[in-house]
């Protein structure tokens, strides 16, 4: 996530500042730029981390029932990475997932050589803790749940799409497209649906909306949180849809309002997962965020796109 939202800029400079009423605390904007530069940074080594979105290989949906796994031919899931035959992983109907390991797959379970586990998925995880991780050589996965169906999320830190990564490119930094919104809070949250791209539809709760005006027109925003208490995530589209920029969507966080303003600095609007690899599950932008106004600023389409 990518916080460290900056306050405004220094009209005196000649750079607009867009905003719903009242400009924020100023920012000189080569500051500005720099704190651009190092956010840009800070998003591709998170990217391309061995962990990174970059690293997924595979989004392997569960059968109810047993499910042999490993890389060759005759498993019921077949792997891109690791032994002929990993094990075999089995779903109950009461939606619990257990992993047989094979002899000899040097497999280990949250670092630990077992011959067995239960494994927890990302959604029944408590306490801040990580779904269990099923590791094998350079390669690894965890069960994630969407709406009750359970796949694995296999990923490998030499994937072709990490080793061939060919950057990001982006607008031109831009102060004017660093925003300071009116915040109008909701009371109590709305209710908003976010689709998916395996077809999936969440509802969340919406705490408010941001306002703003842009060459003498006004747009609101719906976000929600991830998180009790975290920051605002919107998923967006605009005009650059599907053309300069992703078409699904496109993210942006925003820190908690102040004084009932939010900052919407739209350099830090990104491509999701999806844009780089076909084995994520992102949510589209809904309706209501799809704005009749080309954002340019923030990341553009990856040349490299499925």
């Amino acid at each position: 996530m990518w916080r460290n939202v900056l306050a405004g800029l220094i009209l005196s400079t000649g750079v607009a500042l867009v905003h719903a009423d009242t400009p924020t605390h100023a920012v000189a904007p080569d500051n500005y730029t720099q704190s651009i530069d190092k956010w840009r940074a800070d998003r591709t080594a998170r990217l391309t981390a061995p962990d990174g979105w970059l690293s997924l290989i595979g989004l392997e949906w569960l059968q109810e029932g047993a499910n042999r796994v490993g890389s060759a031919a005759d498993n019921d899931i077949v792997l891109q990475a690791g032994p002929a035959h990993l094990g075999v992983v089995t779903l109950d109907k009461a939606g619990q997932i257990h992993i047989k390991l094979a002899p000899g797959s040097d497999a280990t379970v949250d670092g630990k050589s077992v011959s067995d586990a239960t494994l927890i998925d990302d959604a029944h995880v408590t306490g801040g803790a990580s779904p269990t991780l099923v590791a094998f050589g350079t390669a690894n996965f965890y069960v994630i749940d969407r709406e009750g169906r359970k796949a694995l999320r296999v990923k490998d830190s030499t994937s072709a799409t990490r080793q061939h990564f060919l950057g990001i490119d982006y607008f031109p930094i831009d102060p004017s497209w660093h925003i300071v919104a009116d915040w109008v809070p909701f009371d109590p949250p709305h209710d908003l649906q976010i689709g998916s791209v395996i077809g999936t539809i969440d509802t969340v709760k919406v705490p408010g909306k941001a306002v703003f005006t842009h060459d003498g027109h006004t747009y609101e925003l719906l976000p929600y949180q991830e998180e009790p208490g975290g920051e605002l995530f919107f998923v967006l589209a605009d005009r650059t849809s599907g053309h300069e920029t992703y078409g699904a969507a496109r993210f942006l966080y925003a820190a908690l309002p102040v004084n009932g303003k939010v900052v919407l600095d739209f350099n830090k609007a990104y491509n999701p997962p999806c844009a780089f690899t076909s084995f994520a599950t992102c949510p589209l932008a809904p309706p209501e965020n799809r704005l009749d106004l080309r954002i340019t600023a923030g990341e553009k389409k990856y040349r490299g796109g499925h």
